[in-house]
């Protein structure tokens, strides 16, 4: 399985087509948009990104899907992947921002419920979309994880956890050893062939603090390129996704690792 490289875009503007077609240029292969209250509304804006794009897979990174009601959820995927040239692919989570879900009125149920809704919402999505697109399932914690061993298509490991004793959304980033259990934790449980996803929280191209974390990439084009290559040769991720202040400064990185042709 070749390489593939995401972009995660969490603002949409006047310019929102122009820099869709720059994602493409610079040789991404998705854009993904993230659900979260005060950002835009997921699905028509993969539509958008998917009608400025030629060639680009375009899909939700990740929606919280207790936001939404099973039945109505399958009308948006439905529509989404046909306005999309079957170009989508869905990202699911459980949510993990207890003030989204204070401030949209819906109650926060502890995790073992959240997930549980949406492995039963998955359930429902298989029953009413003939063709549900490619899936990935998204998180960190063994709940998650044990979903997305048994049903996703792509496994997006966050590698970020909640802090024990700190309120919900008190994140800390795991480290190298940490990652690769979870990593060897849906390996030993997966159900099919699956792709690896990683989010690379930051690209840095200068020394920094957090070198050497596997959410993070520092140094040159070159430097992290290496450290890429050493990651996906270590876990098995083979599809990276970075932020959307991170566009252009990765770009360099993914003519590295996969040299486009000469014309």
């Amino acid at each position: 399985m070749g390489f593939r490289f995401g972009i995660a875009l969490g603002t949409v503007d006047a310019g929102f087509a122009a820099k869709c077609r720059r994602a493409e240029e610079l040789g991404y292969d998705v854009i993904s948009i993230p659900d979260h209250l005060g950002a835009p509304a997921p699905f028509p804006s993969v539509v958008a990104a998917a009608a400025a794009t030629e060639r680009m897979r375009v899909g939700t990174f990740v929606l919280n899907v207790p936001f939404y009601n099973p039945a109505l959820l399958a009308r948006d995927i439905q529509s989404t992947s046909t306005l999309t040239g079957g170009r989508f692919e869905l990202g699911v989570g459980s949510g993990h921002m207890k003030s989204e879900f204070d401030d949209a009125g819906l109650p926060w149920w502890p995790s073992k419920i959240r997930i549980g809704f949406l492995a039963k919402t998955l359930e429902q999505l298989r029953e009413r979309v003939p063709d549900l697109p490619p899936l990935l399932i998204g998180g960190h914690g063994e709940g998650m994880l044990s979903l997305a061993a048994q049903h996703a298509d792509i496994v997006g490991f966050s590698g970020i956890k909640q802090v024990p004793g700190k309120p919900p959304g008190t994140f800390e980033q795991a480290d190298a050893d940490e990652l690769g259990k979870r990593v060897a934790f849906v390996r030993d449980r997966a159900e099919r062939e699956q792709e690896y996803n990683m989010l690379i929280q930051g690209v840095v191209p200068e020394d920094h603090p957090y070198a050497g974390a596997p959410q993070v990439l520092t140094g040159s084009p070159e430097r992290m390129a290496e450290e890429l290559l050493a990651r996906s040769e270590r876990y098995g991720f083979t599809y990276y996704t970075v932020l959307e202040p991170s566009m252009e400064a990765f770009a360099p990185v993914i003519d590295l690792v996969r040299p486009r042709p000469r014309a």
